[in-house]
């Protein structure tokens, strides 16, 4: 324990000593937290249409009005012809062109029907796929509205009539920030706990301070310690600094146990930790263990279910994701701070996250060389 003290004396110094250490680990953290949660939105608006009102009737005009007072779409062109209303599409100025034809009232007051041509720019698949679900939700709703008119109401109705009423758990109001903020916390101590450990022995290599550590009588287990509890550390401060900003800023209050909450990070930030260890055993550069450390890093978070559900990504990718720490992460921040998961609940995550902390921490110990 005195060995280990002495270590941590000396790894804390050189932390206060590099004020970018520190600015990346207090103002990186909260600035991320403030700006990426208003950036990365779910919800697809202002989609571009493009309208060609052919039949210039009063249903027309209300469902272009319909269209546009929804929230979601912006009219960008009100055309004469298809010609006119595809130059928008090609020039990026229009993402949807809805084609309402000649006789468009005539034909729904007298035929009881009418088709309405709708194109959408397919390029962005994610937008081009929920505008036109929105587009043809509103266009059922005015549908139904206008049926509605034309329809006498009886007396007693004769068929039965099922009332839904629905109730949304965990996020009533269907706010994304209570979906991604915790995400982006889980992602942000991973790369604090992840990074900076990658880059710590690695530093004392290329600034020669590692040969006068090998020829101390420290055992391998003491250094590896000395090099890990200290990041350990600052990723719990930088935890706590992101559930202040979650609560202070999103309103963010987690539902379950606070101190189950942290039991949890404590032992992901073991595994996370060793694994940049790890990573700083085989590297001989900073730069060498930063490439290693980003490509890594860009897998967790993109296979992590943070921006893709994972029970949406092929079987393949569903068995990648079993060995991707920041998957458990996101999966146990979200239990416990929106369902109020109880320890049992998240028992699997845990285990899994305690085997990869074993692995990884003593890979390192094995692989670090104490050569001088």
């Amino acid at each position: 324990m005195r060995t280990i003290r002495f270590l941590l004396q000396k790894e804390f110094r050189q932390i206060f000593r590099n004020r970018s250490i520190l600015a990346m680990v207090i103002v990186m953290p909260i600035m991320q937290l403030l700006i990426l949660p208003l950036a990365a939105n779910y919800e697809v608006k202002n989609i571009n249409v493009a309208v060609i009102d052919n039949d210039h009737s009063s249903y027309s005009q209300k469902l272009i009005t319909k269209i546009t007072s929804s929230g979601y779409f912006k009219l960008t062109g009100y055309c004469f012809s298809f010609k006119q209303a595809y130059r928008l599409v090609e020039t990026d100025t229009a993402d949807l062109i809805l084609e309402i034809p000649r006789g468009f009232e005539r034909n729904l007051v007298r035929e009881n029907e009418q088709k309405l041509f709708v194109a959408v720019n397919a390029i962005n698949g994610t937008k081009a796929n929920l505008g036109s679900v929105y587009l043809m939700t509103i266009i059922q709703n005015f549908n139904a509205e206008i049926r509605l008119q034309f329809i006498k109401p009886a007396r007693f109705n004769p068929q039965p009539v099922i009332g839904i009423t629905s109730s949304n758990w965990y996020n009533p109001m269907l706010n994304y920030h209570v979906f991604m903020v915790p995400g982006i916390l889980a992602v942000l101590v991973t790369m604090v706990g992840g990074f900076l450990t990658a880059l710590n022995i690695v530093k004392e290599k290329e600034v020669g301070t590692i040969e006068q550590i090998n020829v101390t009588p420290i055992k391998k287990y003491h250094f590896i310690l000395g090099k890990l509890i200290p990041f350990w550390i600052l990723g719990n401060v930088v935890f706590t600094l992101g559930l202040l900003v979650a609560w202070l800023v999103y309103g963010i209050v987690p539902v379950g146990s606070l101190f189950l909450l942290y039991g949890f990070i404590a032992v992901y930030l073991l595994a996370v930790s060793g694994f940049g260890l790890l990573i700083s055993t085989f590297c001989e550069s900073q730069q060498q263990a930063m490439f290693v450390m980003f490509f890594f890093i860009m897998i967790f978070i993109l296979m992590g279910g943070l921006f893709t559900s994972i029970d949406s990504m092929p079987d393949w990718a569903k068995t990648v994701t079993k060995f991707n720490p920041v998957s458990y992460l996101i999966e146990v921040m979200r239990m416990i701070i929106l369902k109020g998961s109880s320890f049992r609940n998240i028992l699997p995550q845990l285990g899994v996250i305690a085997v990869f902390a074993l692995v990884f921490n003593g890979w390192a110990i094995f692989n670090y060389k104490k050569t001088s």
